[in-house]
């Protein structure tokens, strides 16, 4: 997973995770060993790589619980050339936390989730900057009317950067929606949740109440209304760029783990 440095006003919930669970696939760069990634069939889904099982860092088997997770990942492994490169591979890197870590640690994991609502992005509006408030309403009221509608999680909102507490019951709502607790919807979850730091927004999202690229724009108002104001930094965009590519992985891992649809009901202005 990948940590966040995009939290509204700088602000971080506290007992919030000082950064995601990691996977142990940042090793030196291997050969290619292998012709064909294939899937194997069974109760879950195998990667095999000329029909050996692939294993975690952990030496576990990298069993999948979807067969669209597990081809994507195979064709992730078929993509690689003369050296297999972990960081072009981020759903391998996920299952790999999902069945390595996660697996372990699903309450500790949950818990970090819903420490992000206690003081959730969503909820702190700028005290300054009356055109970012206002942007900053009309992409992040929607979802917490959504929250409010769909979980019974009613939200308080407030200016600046002063940590306000939450009502218990929106924050046990949240905590609700992750249930039941599996390894992979979870690394999920909590992957996206560290890259906008916002656990609403990615419950919201999970529950298709919210586009992916309406959730990266709306964990983004503020970064995008700084750019406008003062204009781009390429280090800064380069890391917008490696989150990005992480969290898009981790919304179609989401989607993948779906039996299917069920789209939520959020007002048009957060689609």
């Amino acid at each position: 997973m990948t940590s966040n440095d995009n939290h509204s006003n700088g602000h971080k919930p506290s007992g919030a995770p000082k950064g995601p669970i990691t996977d142990t696939t940042q090793k030196p760069l291997i050969k290619r060993f292998y012709k064909q990634a294939t899937v194997g069939d069974g109760a879950f889904f195998q990667i095999l790589l000329d029909g050996r099982v692939v294993k975690t860092p952990k030496k576990r088997a990298l069993l999948l619980p979807t067969r669209p997770l597990a081809e994507t990942i195979a064709a992730e492994w078929q993509a690689q050339g003369e050296n297999i490169e972990p960081w072009t591979m981020p759903l391998t890197r996920f299952a790999n936390t999902a069945i390595d870590a996660v697996s372990d640690a699903q309450e500790d994991v949950a818990g970090d989730i819903v420490a992000f609502a206690t003081s959730d992005l969503l909820c702190y509006r700028s005290a300054e900057e009356e055109k970012l408030n206002a942007k900053q309403a009309a992409a992040w009221d929607p979802v917490l009317a959504w929250a409010e509608q769909a979980l019974g999680a009613k939200f308080v909102v407030t200016k600046g950067v002063v940590p306000i507490e939450q009502p218990r019951i929106a924050v046990q709502r949240i905590a609700g929606a992750l249930e039941p607790h599996e390894p992979f919807r979870l690394t999920g979850l909590h992957v996206i949740t560290t890259l906008t730091g916002s656990a609403i927004l990615a419950v919201a999202h999970a529950r298709d109440a919210i586009s992916a690229d309406a959730t990266w724009a709306a964990a983004h108002i503020d970064e995008d209304y700084q750019i406008a104001m003062w204009g781009p930094d390429e280090e800064a965009a380069d890391r917008r760029r490696r989150r990005k590519f992480d969290f898009e992985a981790a919304s179609r891992m989401l989607d993948m783990l779906k039996p299917t649809g069920a789209p939520g009901s959020v007002p048009k202005s957060a689609q």
